[in-house]
């Protein structure tokens, strides 16, 4: 997979937005180090994600975010 930053930046905010939902599981399961490299940055730029108390936590907008994809793939 092409890493999110490298990708023009309509490619990098869809391909974001597709691996939102698998970001969250995987913060959800505490396994942020499986979330590609420059995502967590793209993200927080965003503001879908944001830090919290030294935790990563969804932010409103990237929970408007990710549910807009997963009701996509459903």
């Amino acid at each position: 997979m092409i890493a999110a930053s490298r990708l023009p930046h309509a490619l990098r905010r869809e391909a974001l937005r597709e691996a939102l939902p698998r970001m969250v599981d995987l913060l959800a399961r505490r396994r942020a180090v499986d979330i590609e490299v420059g995502y967590i940055d793209d993200c927080i730029a965003l503001n879908w994600l944001e830090w919290k108390g030294g935790a990563l936590c969804l932010t409103k907008t990237g929970n408007d975010v990710c549910k807009q994809m997963r009701d996509r793939l459903e």
